[in-house]
């Protein structure tokens, strides 16, 4: 149980290093570096230590665009532009918003039948982020920006959800492992976020950058805690928990943000944050009471991708 908590308290780590790193550096130019260099580790890591090669065969090329333009470029660039407005602690809560919208996904797409019990689920926690919406607190005063940013958030947990259909393809029926594909996915998410960067942000000068403390630190740290601590911590919980256990207790995440926003950078939120987040707590445990009925379950490989890169944000 201590070593969940510690998942997701490092975890809750990775939206506040975000909201410091967006505040050193432009947004976009953050994601396309930090995204190269993650790539670049787990690419050497499948080439080194796993001796698999690195290839992408033709009718792939459909799917590894969805991980590049879903899960990579459009999720974390939509993220980290909206973090220049609202607090970590905010960000981390929406994002809670992942279990429900995937279900909707599998729902639409994949034909899952969802119990009545899950509708309610799904039903509350929906209408819990109304409060918080609605009163939390932003960084920016101007009301038009922080809608501007809350929408932004909520595209970025849908572009991540919607990227689980890519992932599931590319590991059920095309066999390769997650960590390749998030890779692919990383190092071309974050090229694509340098062009982007170059046309639409200033960049800082290099002799500046490298000396840059905040960007340097949240730079190497989201790296190391959210790329490969946190990665590997999660697949070590997997052999002892299920996925469904795991995601429940992702809801204690924008509790440990709060904890760490207010120690690190000072942010607060209002008494509404934590109605909210515990309501979304309430449809977790609703949406999820079949599966908890049933123990540990078994996993297939897109389940664990999905939830590591969850882990891994």
């Amino acid at each position: 149980m201590i070593l969940i908590l510690t998942l997701y308290a490092l975890f809750a780590t990775t939206f506040i290093l975000g909201r410091e790193a967006v505040l050193a550096v432009p947004p976009i130019f953050f994601i396309g570096i930090r995204m190269i260099l993650a790539g670049i580790v787990l690419l050497a890591f499948v080439r080194i230590r796993k001796k698999e090669p690195l290839i992408i065969k033709r009718q792939e090329l459909f799917w590894f665009a969805g991980i590049v333009l879903f899960h990579i470029y459009g999720s974390y660039v939509l993220e980290f532009v909206g973090l220049q407005y609202l607090t970590g602690a905010k960000v981390s809560l929406l994002y809670n918003l992942a279990p429900f919208i995937t279900a909707l996904f599998a729902y639409l797409f994949f034909k899952e039948i969802l119990s009545i019990r899950k509708w309610i689920g799904l039903a509350i926690g929906f209408l819990a982020f109304i409060p918080v919406l609605i009163t939390e607190p932003s960084i920016h005063e101007a009301v038009t920006e922080n809608t501007y940013a809350e929408i932004l958030l909520i595209l970025s947990v849908t572009a991540s959800c919607a990227g689980w259909i890519f992932m599931k393809k590319l590991i059920t029926d095309y066999k390769h492992s997650y960590v390749f594909v998030n890779g692919i996915g990383m190092f071309l998410g974050g090229c694509i976020a340098l062009v982007h960067s170059y046309f639409f942000e200033t960049w800082p000068a290099v002799n500046t950058l490298m000396t840059n403390v905040p960007f340097v630190r949240s730079l190497l740290l989201l790296i190391l805690i959210g790329n490969i601590i946190c990665y590997n911590l999660y697949g070590k919980l997997l052999h002892k928990y299920s996925t469904t256990t795991l995601s429940f207790f992702g809801a204690s995440t924008p509790l440990f943000a709060v904890i760490f926003g207010w120690l690190w950078l000072g942010e607060t939120v209002s008494p509404w944050f934590y109605v909210t987040a515990v309501l979304v707590g309430v449809g977790l445990y609703i949406f999820y009471k079949d599966e908890l009925q049933n123990g540990i379950i078994v996993t297939n490989d897109s389940t664990v991708a999905s939830q590591e890169e969850d882990a891994a944000r």
